[in-house]
């Protein structure tokens, strides 16, 4: 299985071990994994901005880097949502079409094409799993709290696979954190009071780590979590599932 590492511009740029993590997870699982020197921004920011009628040449560089993996793998739910629901290229849209279908991010890749039973991590310590929105209501990773209908996550069904991991029970568990890309900037004190609920329901519920498919998400909270001088760490969910003993011992 020859799998295509999309590393989204702000995790390469803020969150390096992030990427690391998930190419090492990816290889622990027995797939082939490239990364593409050429990648850069997938475009969503200007999408969302509504300038999508400038990320044209994104659309066309995304494709040419990977038009030949079996399968793209990201560990960005927003991301991976931008081009599953916008990646067209005049050009090749043959192509593009087959990367729209073929793209995934990490949690789903790993339920629902490894089919992942279980995991050689440990990780001593209570973990409160943020569910992000652009993940859980656009890609469907777990089932929203408003339907009347059976609960799932795929997170939280691969984080119960680690050793040692005790997850809490958060109140609110998909309540939006406030992120929202450019929302954060053109709404700055609506994302902020979000930010402060959100983090003080994982505190309620003594997580000591917040965890989460999206880094965009984290870093808003880590930003909070620091202003606050609150002692949670956050880590993405990739650093957990790649993690070992030995490693926690060294953090």
């Amino acid at each position: 299985m020859k799998v295509g590492l999309f590393i989204p511009c702000y995790i390469d740029q803020f969150y390096p071990q992030v990427g690391i993590a998930t190419l090492e997870l990816l290889q622990k699982l027995g797939c082939e994994v490239e990364y593409p020197q050429g990648q850069t921004c997938c475009g969503q920011p200007m999408a969302n901005s509504g300038y999508e009628h400038l990320t044209h040449q994104c659309n066309s560089l995304f494709v040419r880097n990977f038009a030949a993996y079996d399968y793209i793998v990201a560990p960005s739910g927003s991301c991976v949502l931008h081009i599953k629901e916008h990646l067209h290229d005049p050009a090749s849209e043959t192509a593009a079409a087959n990367i729209r279908s073929r793209i995934y991010e990490l949690t789903e890749f790993l339920t629902d094409i490894l089919k992942v039973k279980a995991l050689p991590a440990r990780f001593s310590c209570k973990v409160g799993l943020h569910q992000s929105c652009h993940g859980q209501r656009g890609l469907g990773l777990a089932q929203m709290s408003e339907l009347v209908a059976a609960p799932f996550s795929k997170p939280e069904q691969l984080l119960r696979m680690v050793a040692g991991l005790e997850l809490v029970e958060l109140g609110r568990k998909d309540e939006c954190c406030g992120f929202g890309g450019t929302f954060c900037v053109t709404e700055e004190a609506v994302s902020v009071k979000m930010g402060k609920d959100r983090i003080a329901d994982h505190v309620k519920s003594g997580a000591t780590v917040i965890t989460g498919t999206d880094v965009s998400c984290l870093m808003h909270l880590e930003g909070i979590l620091r202003r606050q001088h609150q002692p949670v760490k956050v880590m993405h969910i990739a650093e957990i599932l790649n993690q070992t003993a030995d490693e926690q011992a060294n953090n």
